[in-house]
C-alpha cells in the first residue's frame, strides 16, 4: 500500500498506535488513512504484541436480566478504549466455563471479566499464569486473590429483611442461590443476621425459575408458612410468583421483596418491592479495573463494593 512520498510504513504505525509523531506528519497519515479506506490488521497486531483487542465477558447465565446492563457497562467502556467484547454464557456449569476460560487463553485476549459459576470450582489459573488480567464481578472465587466489583450482599439482604420485620410480620422466609455460589452465602448470612438466627425458614436454591418454584413450595407447605419471603434473584422471583398462584394464595397474602430490580416490578399486582443493584455500573467499574491491568497497573488487587438500594412498593408493606 502507498501512503505518499516521505511516509514510510513505520511512521504509519507510530501514527496509528498513538506515539508522538510530528503534527504535519500525523495530519499527512490521517489523510491517506481516510482516502485509502485503510483498515490495520487484528491479525498482524496480535501476532506482534501477543494479544488480541478482545476481551472475554464469561457469564453464568445469559437469561438472568442483571447480566443484560452489567454486559452493556462493560461493552460501553471496552469499546470506548478500542476493544471488542465476545459473550460467552457459563449456563452455571464450571466445566463449560472452563473451555471458555481456554478460549480466551487459546486465542490470545487481552483480558477477561468472569461471573464465576461456582466459588470453588471455578478456575481462571490458565489465564493468571499466562499474565492475562482478570476481574470478578458480582462473586468471588475461593482461594484466588482476582480484582473484583461487587455488591454488599449481606448488608442488602439484612436491610431488607429488617424492613419486612419493621412492618410487623413476624415469619420471614429467604429464598437464596447455592452455597457453592458466594452471592448466595452471602445473601443467607445477611437475612439470618437480620432475624437473629434459626434456618427453619431458610431455603438454599440455584438462582433459577425451577429453583425459585420449588423452594416457594416447600416454605409454603409448612405446618407453619412464612408470612414474607425475601427472594434472592429475579429469576427466582418468578418462581415464587408461580408458586404462591399455584398454592391457591394471592402475592397479596404475603410481604415479597426480590433481588434486582426488574422492569415490570411497578405492573405487579401489589407492585413488587425489589433491592436494585446498579448493574450498569458494576460491568463498567469491572472494564475499568481490567483496562488498568492491561495497561500495566501492577498495584495489590482491588475490590469495590457498590451501594444497593431497596425500593419499597406494597408487595412488603403491612398486611394489617
Amino acid at each position: 500500500m502507498h501512503w505518499g512520498d516521505g511516509v514510510s510504513p513505520a511512521t504509519v504505525s507510530r501514527v496509528l498506535n498513538g506515539h508522538t509523531v510530528d503534527p504535519s506528519m500525523v495530519a499527512r497519515v490521517e489523510a491517506a488513512v481516510e482516502e485509502l479506506d485503510y483498515r490495520p490488521s487484528r491479525i498482524a497486531r496480535s501476532l506482534r504484541t501477543q494479544t488480541t483487542l478482545v476481551w472475554a465477558l464469561i457469564i453464568s447465565d445469559i437469561r438472568n436480566p442483571f447480566f443484560t446492563d452489567m454486559a452493556r457497562g462493560v461493552e460501553d467502556a471496552a469499546a470506548e478504549s478500542g476493544y471488542s467484547v465476545v459473550l460467552c454464557n457459563a449456563d452455571e456449569d464450571p466445566v463449560k466455563e472452563s473451555a471458555y476460560v481456554e478460549l480466551a487463553h487459546d486465542e490470545r485476549m487481552a483480558g477477561c471479566i468472569i461471573t464465576p459459576a461456582d466459588a470453588r470450582k471455578s478456575d481462571v489459573a490458565l489465564l493468571t499464569r499466562s499474565g492475562t488480567p482478570v476481574v470478578a464481578v458480582d462473586r468471588t472465587i475461593d482461594d484466588c486473590d482476582l480484582d473484583l466489583v461487587r455488591l454488599d450482599n449481606c448488608e442488602a439482604s439484612a436491610h431488607a429483611t429488617r424492613h419486612l420485620l419493621e412492618e410487623g410480620f413476624t415469619r420471614v422466609g429467604c429464598i437464596t442461590g447455592p452455597p457453592s455460589i458466594s452471592t448466595g452465602r452471602e445473601r443467607a448470612a445477611g437475612y439470618l443476621e437480620a432475624i437473629g438466627g434459626g434456618e427453619e425458614l431458610l431455603r438454599w436454591s440455584d438462582f433459577r425459575i425451577d429453583g425459585g418454584y420449588a423452594a416457594a413450595q416447600s416454605l409454603l407447605r409448612l405446618p407453619e408458612p412464612p408470612d414474607a419471603l425475601l427472594v434472592g434473584n429475579n429469576l427466582m422471583m418468578i418462581g415464587t410468583l408461580r408458586a404462591i398462584i399455584d398454592a391457591g394464595r394471592s402475592p397479596h397474602d404475603l410481604g415479597l421483596i426480590g433481588f434486582d430490580e426488574l422492569l415490570w416490578a411497578d405492573l405487579c399486582d401489589p407492585p413488587l418491592s425489589t433491592i436494585g443493584q446498579p448493574t450498569y455500573e458494576i460491568g463498567r467499574t469491572a472494564a475499568e479495573l481490567l483496562l488498568k491491568r492491561i495497561e500495566g497497573d501492577t498495584s495489590p488487587t482491588r475490590r469495590v463494593t457498590l451501594e444497593s438500594r431497596l425500593h419499597v412498593r406494597a408487595s412488603s408493606r403491612s398486611k394489617r
